[in-house]
């Protein structure tokens, strides 16, 4: 269990032209600053559920983490039922008002006292990791990713020209450049099914890593906490960090 004296903060992100965004912020009871990671939600989820899984699993190991309610989830609006995927300049605007925020808890992260701005990370499961890899493409901040239940857009998606031009996580795992990459995916999901995440894969460059589980669309806990332990790894201080502190 997190030591006692961890953290867990209810918090509004203020975004610029934007509404606040609800979040929670999870801090592990350290005097050093720490790493920190940036969740993301799958569709028609909240941040309670990434907090309560992997940020638990981040907060054994002493990283700190930051879940958002994305556009239409959690308590915003009036959830994802309110959006007709008929109408796809709703979609598009939802999608950059998502990534803009995005951006903005990640700022938000690095800007903090208690957060080591050179370790910050991002992870994201299912829509969250679609966000995630876009994301990651155009931020300095990100130094690792984790994907769950990642990968790349199905073969019929509905206006694919339209929507590889605002989001394609092919060109956007590509731009990584060279930041290292954690995938893991399930054996049996037929939501983003296997042959979407060898896809994404290939189209990512060294160093990166594709894990499997048996199992569905959503990852059981030996999956979770295998992204823990790989994010730890990843977000280990330098060695000139490490004499510093």
């Amino acid at each position: 269990m997190p030591n006692a004296s961890s953290k867990r903060l209810l918090v509004t992100l203020p975004v610029a032209n934007g509404e606040g965004v609800p979040a929670i912020l999870q801090l592990p009871s350290v005097g050093a600053p720490v790493a920190a990671v940036l969740l993301l939600h799958g569709f028609s989820s909240r941040k309670e559920r990434m907090a309560d899984s992997i940020g638990h699993a981040l907060l054994l190991r002493g990283i700190a983490s930051l879940a958002i309610d994305l556009p239409l989830h959690g308590t915003r609006e009036a959830g994802v039922e309110g959006l007709s995927f008929r109408n796809p300049l709703a979609v598009v605007q939802k999608w950059r008002l998502a990534v803009r925020e995005a951006h903005a808890a990640l700022q938000y992260l690095a800007e903090r006292p208690t957060v080591d701005a050179h370790r910050v990370a991002i992870a994201g499961y299912s829509l969250g990791a679609y966000l995630a890899t876009t994301v990651a493409a155009e931020n300095g901040l990100v130094r690792a990713v984790a994907l769950a239940a990642g990968g790349d857009l199905p073969a019929q998606t509905p206006f694919s020209a339209l929507v590889r031009s605002v989001a394609d996580p092919q060109r956007a795992v590509h731009a990584l450049s060279g930041r290292p990459l954690f995938m893991i995916n399930g054996r049996n999901d037929h939501t983003v099914r296997p042959e979407q995440a060898k896809a994404l894969f290939a189209a990512a460059a060294e160093p990166k890593e594709l894990r499997w589980y048996d199992g569905g669309h959503w990852p059981p806990q030996s999956a979770i906490d295998a992204v823990a332990v790989w994010l730890h790894e990843r977000l280990k201080p330098s060695a000139t960090q490490s004499r510093l502190a």
